[in-house]
């Protein structure tokens, strides 16, 4: 049998079937692995799942950016629901090989462990229940993106309503805020029956793996080797304690400054400061063109990246109709080029969800040099703290000429980005509290018993804010988190980087030069260190105690006062 020849780009895969793929996949199987050729395999190995980890970003970018668009949906769930489990099926047969031949490439130590536990868990029996898991979160997100709200005679889609959550006029914002739930309220019984396929199909993943729940198997799956469940729950606990009486003083000084008895839900984006809220930017072009300046401040570097990914056009950053919701980076693996993919509408978030975005891409660039798929990419955690490190050390660059904001209004923007770091963490608990409740209390199965569990437990770590008579909304921003439908568990990375940044964002205000330094020689590393290796490079440690929550906590609620300080002598 004559060898294939690997293609050159990913063109070629764009709309291939198993069969078109699974000849590469034989001819690695069969050739002779020694330590003469063994470079070269993992080279070809390499570059093959570039090729089809690339096509298939692709798919699901043209899908994510036209969820209505038949054509796109059907190629994307090709790559999902057959071509990419198959694949994972065949690189672990490959992993075998290459560990029962008893050798470790250099820098490989953390992805040959990966391989191991690939092996351990990998069963054929999951391989379709996999894939109709895609199709059921493929079907998640027609249904979120395709959600709209009449508003002032015109059907916009959800993320255009969030500039009216930040009005001064109480009335409007309470409108917003039931337009925005109204299309989850609605259609909150097809999204709990959608879970509970999606339940039950990972109860069967775990237990075919030999796991009692699909959380024990899923820390397996997401290599977590640095941490524990029991960790996690020293976390929830921590956050309890340090960050939700922190929120709770937030909610209170939110109220006095607005006037009101009480928070409601439609209270707390509005900026008790100003009578209009921020508009930093009115284009997409604006947006991404004072980014690139306020990359450049950053490093000069980065400027430069993020300003190839304008040129070449690896950019959609504005909500429309038919889009899907939320926003991600993409690494394109075998052109090393990142794509960040947002719903835009103008406000101060979208600032920050650039800037978080941009910082995944900077990880692609900074280790997209390493020679093989397997050593680029790390965790999740590593890869949350480039981003939400790339958030704070760019924010002494935000005010104008070179950012978005006037000196006072970008003295505002720091403010609320400061407080929501406090409102996510205890927001990242509540989610893996939640979930972990799903999966390990033996009810998950039922959608009463699932909403009445969330709304127990985000009262456990939500304060000053009152949900009476809005229960049914207050459900309905689970069915929101499209992280529990789609990437389950995905959740207390978030947590944790957020803390590894805090910590990069302190050494920063000693050191600025140093601290962004340390910061990409640490993405560099790519997925060549353990987690806690990596985060000591960026400066940094894991943290899940109530003592090291507390310290940082205690530094966001300082600068908090200075800026407040600063503010009021202006």
């Amino acid at each position: 049998m004559t060898a294939p020849v690997l293609p050159t780009s990913p063109d070629v895969f764009a709309k291939a079937t198993w069969a078109d793929v699974a000849p590469y996949y034989d001819e690695l199987a069969q050739r002779p692995l020694d330590a003469g050729g063994l470079d070269a395999w993992l080279r070809d190995w390499s570059t093959l799942e570039e090729l089809l980890t690339e096509a298939a970003s692709l798919a699901m970018i043209a899908y994510t950016c036209d969820t209505a668009d038949g054509t796109k949906e059907a190629d994307h769930l090709r790559f999902s629901t057959e071509v990419l489990p198959r694949m994972e099926e065949r690189s672990v047969l490959l992993a075998r090989r290459l560990l029962d031949a008893g050798v470790s490439p250099p820098d490989l130590e953390t992805t040959l462990a990966r391989f191991r536990t690939q092996i351990a868990i990998f069963r054929e029996a999951n391989v379709p229940l996999f894939a109709e898991l895609e199709e059921l979160g493929a079907r998640y997100q027609r249904i979120t993106g395709g959600m709209t709200a009449a508003w002032d005679g015109e059907e916009l889609p959800l993320p255009q309503l969030q500039p009216f959550l930040k009005s001064a006029d109480r009335a409007m914002r309470e409108r917003a805020f039931h337009a925005m739930t109204a299309p989850y309220v609605a259609q909150h019984d097809t999204l709990s029956a959608l879970f509970d396929q999606m339940y039950g199909l990972r109860q069967r993943v775990a237990r075919n793996a030999g796991f009692a729940d699909f959380r024990d198997y899923a820390f397996q799956a997401k290599f977590r080797f640095d941490y524990s469940p029991a960790d996690c729950e020293r976390f929830h606990a921590a956050v309890e304690e340090c960050v939700t009486p922190a929120v709770g003083r937030l909610m209170d000084e939110r109220r006095r400054d607005l006037g009101l008895t009480d928070l409601r839900p439609w209270d707390l984006q509005v900026d008790p400061h100003r009578a209009e809220p921020l508009r930093p930017f009115r284009t997409a072009e604006e947006l991404t063109s004072r980014a690139r300046e306020v990359f450049g401040r950053v490093d000069p570097n980065l400027g430069r990246q993020f300003g190839t990914m304008i040129d070449e056009r690896l950019l959609d950053l504005e909500s429309r109709k038919g889009k899907a919701p939320g926003g991600y980076c993409d690494t394109l693996q075998h052109r090393g080029r990142p794509f960040i993919f947002m719903n835009a509408v103008g406000l101060v978030d979208d600032v920050t969800t650039l800037l978080h975005e941009a910082g995944h891409a900077f990880h692609a660039f900074a280790s997209h040099p390493r020679p093989l798929i397997w050593q680029r990419h790390p965790g999740s955690e590593m890869a949350e703290l480039a981003s939400m490190s790339m958030e704070l050390l760019a924010s002494p660059h935000l005010a104008q000429p070179v950012g978005y904001f006037a000196p006072d209004d970008a003295r505002l923007a720091w403010i609320e980005h400061l407080e929501d770091v406090l409102i996510s963490l205890a927001h990242i608990a509540s989610v893996d509290a939640f979930q972990t409740w799903i999966y390990t209390s033996g009810d998950g199965a039922g959608g009463a018993a699932r909403d009445d569990a969330w709304l127990r437990i985000r009262s456990r770590f939500e304060r000053g804010v009152r949900w009476d008579g809005l229960e049914t909304e207050r459900v309905a921003r689970w069915y929101r988190q499209l992280h529990i439908f789609l990437y389950p568990f995905y959740y207390i990375e978030y947590g944790i980087a957020q803390l590894g940044a805090l910590q990069v964002w302190r050494n920063s205000l000693r050191d600025p030069a140093d601290a962004v330094r340390r910061y990409r020689e640490a993405l560099a590393l790519g997925a060549t260190r353990p987690l806690p290796e990596l985060y000591r490079a960026a400066g940094a440690r894991l943290i899940f105690d109530a003592a090291g929550i507390g310290e940082l906590v205690g530094l966001v609620e300082e600068q908090l006062q200075r800026l407040r300080g600063e503010l009021a002598a202006a």
